[in-house]
C-alpha cells in the first residue's frame, strides 16, 4: 500500500483538496484501496476546523465527499508512516522539515513537481483564487497518479 500525505499550513484549503481530488482519482482508476492517502498542516491555527467554505464549494460542485475532514497537525512520526510527504508550497517543505527532522529518505516534494513544475500552489487563504488552486491540484494529483500508473 502506497502511503501519501498531502501537507499545507492550515491544513483547511489547499492540502484537503489535493486529498479529496487524488482520491477521487484513485478511487474512478479502481485503485483506492491500494493507497492510504490523508492530509495535514504544519501550523496549528486550524487544527479541528472543518474544510474551508472555498474548498468546499469546489468538491461539492465535483461531487466529491470530504464532510469528515478535519485539520489535523503534521507529527515527526509522520515521516516514518508515510510514503510521500507532498506540500503545496517552498515554506510548507521548510516547516515540514522543521517538524519532522531531517529527510534521509527523501520522501519530501512539492506537488507541482508532478507537474513538471517548480511553482508553488496558491494559498487561497490570501488569494481568494480557489478555482486556480484548484487547477494547480488537479495539474499535480494527474501528474502524482501518472506517476504511479506508470510504475
Amino acid at each position: 500500500m502506497v502511503k501519501i500525505l498531502f501537507i499545507c499550513h492550515g491544513n483547511i484549503c489547499r492540502s484537503p483538496m489535493a486529498e479529496f481530488v487524488f482520491k477521487d482519482i484513485l478511487e474512478k482508476a479502481g485503485l483506492g484501496d491500494k493507497f492510504l492517502v490523508a492530509s495535514a498542516a504544519t501550523s496549528f491555527e486550524e487544527i479541528g476546523n472543518p474544510v474551508h467554505r472555498g474548498t468546499a464549494r469546489i468538491l461539492d460542485r465535483l461531487k466529491i465527499s470530504y464532510s469528515e475532514k478535519r485539520a489535523v497537525h503534521l507529527e515527526k512520526t509522520d515521516y516514518e508512516k508515510y510514503d510521500y510527504l507532498i506540500c503545496m508550497d517552498s515554506a510548507n517543505v521548510k516547516n515540514t522539515l522543521r517538524i519532522v527532522g531531517n529527510h534521509p529518505d527523501n520522501k519530501i516534494y512539492k506537488l507541482m513537481e508532478f507537474a513538471g513544475s517548480d511553482k508553488d500552489v496558491d494559498d487561497p487563504w490570501y488569494t481568494g483564487d480557489f478555482e486556480k488552486t484548484y487547477e494547480d491540484i488537479l495539474a499535480g494529483c494527474t501528474g502524482l497518479f501518472k506517476k504511479f500508473k506508470k510504475a
